[in-house]
């Protein structure tokens, strides 16, 4: 007999998510996805002056901000037809790269950490026996000594004895998923503290770049906006500085935690537990030449079609479309995908079933099904590494060859919920070690040239762009149309909308739903797995969905005294 779970909301998430799955026995074979509050940031950047873009779109999310910002201002620029300067290049990829090695690792360590980590199991760690195993994937662990491991292991047992878990509470502690042994668990739950304080660490280079943090404001329509106060002597070796602290942690913990989590999770990875869709999308990001030419992006765009590593196709924006079968949004012909330069957003909330069940066959979601060539693709930290592997990228290659040799792995086991998890952390070392290259190039280009803006004039004349870019997420794409000098049309798809996008007009599941499928629970009361595959995407609702009143259909007003 058929029975059904439904995970709402799905926590340690940014947003609102909502998972309903149907198991045959202890096996899930059929899930779907629900986005559960409504988009709007594309109306609200309709009749604005499109300078103003950037800093309005990054306001859709709390996490990803700078990556809205730069794609808008790409959209803008492209739409211009201009390019910013070197300077101005290579401190957005700083800000860029800073954001998406702090975003890797609080998903690692705080957001879906606890997925793989057992905590209550930690208090039966022999903090010796810890020490052996921080050892085991390097030869200097990050903060690791027999006093600190003593420490964290009387901490969290003060925290189970008082009752009053905080961030713990509400945990399947004990659940026969969880691998690793008790020194495992003790080793990655004293990182996890040791995170709470690194993370403030890119923070500040964002901060120093970009004027604050979480929504900096040096980015300008065709480049930054003062060299001179970003670029001098005592900034730039305030970023070197902390960027030795970065890539510290990196090296030395979050690597080496992703080896162990590796070592006792094998069989699931080589199993494809996880695995879902066999298609995958990057944009690509981080430019590397002033003319921003695709081919040269650091993290490197194409697509790849049934995880054929041997060939991976180029991008054509064109063939990108976003369909509404089964989302709460009108268009004209449900049946058809609209390309997001011509998207529409245009709320149709028809709501749940009473019980809070899917309505079967109806629209379920405020996300929309964006597609390429009509197929369903994964967007993120893996599809950017597969597209590069396939690429011959020598770096990331070597990377990945690593972690797989190292593990005991072949290629194939990519292909699952833990490939997803290690993909992210190989990224996290690939952009945090360019991190340093790029401040000595500002620094080595600032000194001859203070250029940091691209002189332009805003037409009349009816105008279009596009800024296609990575978030930590995923793909991401800003589509916007200028007439009068004002935006006239503007459409966001953003990481979370490919990965959590309902089924489509050919019923086509999306990421998060096509990976829960054969994916089996040790206990159907606490679904830790239907957690862990869904976290592996690190999911941002945020970006995805805003707030719309289910009574009026009216997307809520706010006015700001």
């Amino acid at each position: 007999m058929a029975t059904k779970i439904i995970v709402d909301p799905v926590t340690r998430i940014e947003g609102h998510l909502r998972i309903e799955a149907t198991l045959n026995g202890s096996e899930i074979t059929e899930a779907y996805s629900s986005g559960t509050l409504f988009r709007g940031i594309e109306l609200i950047l309709n009749g604005r002056a499109p300078e103003d873009a950037g800093l309005f779109a990054q306001r859709i999310c709390g996490v990803c901000t700078y990556a809205h910002y730069e794609a808008a201002t790409w959209a803008v620029e492209n739409a211009l037809g201009i390019h910013p300067p070197k300077n101005a290049r290579i401190a957005r990829n700083i800000l860029k790269g800073a954001q998406m090695v702090q975003d890797h690792l609080v998903h690692f360590y705080q957001l879906a950490g606890l997925d793989w980590v057992d905590i209550v199991s930690a208090l039966k760690a022999d903090p010796k026996k810890t020490m052996d195993l921080a050892y085991a994937h390097t030869k200097t662990p990050y903060n690791a000594s027999l006093a600190r491991f003593e420490e964290v292991k009387s901490r969290l047992n003060n925290f189970v004895k008082s009752g009053q878990l905080g961030p713990f509470a509400g945990g399947y502690w004990g659940n026969p998923s969880y691998k690793l042994p008790p020194e495992g668990n003790l080793l990655i739950a004293s990182h996890y503290l040791d995170n709470l304080n690194v993370l403030r660490i890119p923070a500040q280079i964002i901060a120093i770049l970009g004027a604050k943090d979480p929504h900096p404001q040096t980015c300008v329509v065709g480049g930054i906006s003062s060299i001179a106060d970003i670029i001098n002597p005592q900034r730039m070796d305030d970023i070197l500085f902390r960027i030795g602290k970065i890539t510290d942690f990196v090296n030395n913990a979050y690597i080496p935690d992703l080896l162990t989590a590796a070592e006792f999770y094998k069989e699931e990875a080589v199993q494809g537990i996880g695995g879902g869709l066999k298609n995958y999308l990057s944009y690509g990001a981080f430019p590397q030449t002033d003319d921003e030419n695709p081919d040269d992006y650091f993290l490197m765009r194409g697509v790849i079609f049934d995880r054929n590593l041997g060939k991976v196709h180029g991008l054509d924006e064109k063939k990108i479309t976003e369909f509404v079968t089964h989302s709460w949004y009108k268009y004209p012909d449900e049946k058809v995908g609209l390309n997001p330069s011509v998207g529409i957003t245009d709320p149709d909330y028809t709501g749940l079933n009473k019980d809070g069940s899917l309505k079967e066959d109806e629209k379920y979601s405020w996300l929309k099904s964006p597609r390429y060539e009509n197929k369903a693709m994964e967007v993120g930290p893996l599809a950017r590494t597969l597209v590069a592997y396939a690429k011959g990228n020598k770096t990331i290659k070597s990377l990945v060859d690593y972690v797989l040799k190292t593990s005991g792995l072949p290629v194939t086991a990519l292909f699952s919920t833990l490939g997803r998890t290690a993909a992210r952390g190989i990224e996290a070392k690939y952009v945090a070690d360019a991190l340093e290259s790029w401040t000595l190039e500002l620094i080595k280009n600032a000194a001859v040239d203070r250029t940091s803006w691209t002189k332009y004039d805003m037409p009349s004349k009816e105008i279009t762009g596009i800024g296609l870019d990575e978030a930590p997420r995923g793909a991401l794409g800003h589509w916007v149309r200028i007439k009068n000098k004002r935006i006239t049309h503007y459409q966001i798809v953003v990481p979370s909308t490919w990965n959590a996008s309902p089924r489509d007009a050919f019923n086509n599941p999306g990421a998060y739903e096509a990976s829960l499928v054969g994916v089996k629970l040790a206990n159907a009361s606490e679904p830790l797995e239907i957690l862990r595959t869904v976290h592996s995407f690190d999911p941002c609702l945020a970006c995805a969905v805003h707030i719309i009143d289910p009574k009026t259909n009216e997307i809520k007003k706010y006015k700001i005294c």
